[in-house]
């Protein structure tokens, strides 16, 4: 069953891409500066269709069809980072205007809860500026560091810079990788839904390692 959602899921992002191109990889990316999008699976297929391979697809702009290949592959990557940082300047403000009270209580909408926050909150304190950027660049964590930041009030010029250097880095490198599957998308794309149940089955066993953890840990503070 959870290879069917994720399958599913996989197949909803690249038919929104092959038919909205670049449109769609700028606010799907946008979506994942505060929400996980599959951001892998936005700038690899991206980069695919960059690379001319995918039939029946191009990257246009306004009426403006790029050139598959570096062209292609560069305005899909540029897409991908501008949408995300927009994303993320976006959600900082969320966090700054909302505040923690407003998150603690409705932050369940963006998958934020209490325990999330205190995790965020000591990874600001740990690691200040690099927060951002190793944020940036860690699978799933990477959609929960904008409206912490906001919240934590983490210095919006040096955020805006770290998050355009971190997103760069993840959407030129994804699509590159893309771009050099070219025509061997397919058995890549049936390589990447295995790859995506993995990742699944790993968050979910290390949110059953949290609550063993925390279920441990409560009648040691009962009897305190």
């Amino acid at each position: 069953m959870l290879f069917s959602v994720l399958s599913g899921l996989t197949d909803a992002i690249t038919n929104a891409i092959g038919n909205y191109g670049l449109y769609a990889v700028f606010i799907l990316m946008m979506i994942d500066a505060v929400f996980p999008a599959a951001s892998e699976v936005v700038m690899v297929y991206g980069g695919a269709i960059a690379s001319g391979a995918i039939a029946g697809t191009s990257v246009s702009l306004f009426g403006y069809t790029f050139e598959p290949g570096f062209p292609a592959y560069l305005a899909i990557a540029i897409a991908g980072t501008v949408g995300y940082l927009i994303g993320a300047v976006i959600g900082w403000e969320i966090g700054r205007r909302g505040g923690r009270p407003y998150l603690e209580k409705h932050g369940r909408w963006l998958h934020l809860d209490h325990e999330k926050l205190e995790r965020a909150e000591a990874w600001f304190l740990r690691w200040e500026d690099w927060a951002v950027l190793l944020g940036r660049l860690t699978p799933v964590v990477r959609s929960f560091v904008s409206i912490p930041a906001g919240i934590f009030e983490a210095p919006l010029r040096r955020y805006t810079v770290l998050t355009l250097i971190g997103s760069a880095i993840w959407c030129f490198t994804f699509a590159a990788v893309g771009w050099a599957a070219g025509a061997s998308w397919e058995s890549f794309h049936s390589a990447f839904r295995f790859a995506d149940v993995a990742v699944a089955l790993i968050v979910v066993g290390a949110a059953g390692w949290l609550g063993w953890r925390f279920l441990r840990r409560r009648p040691a503070a009962g009897e305190a």
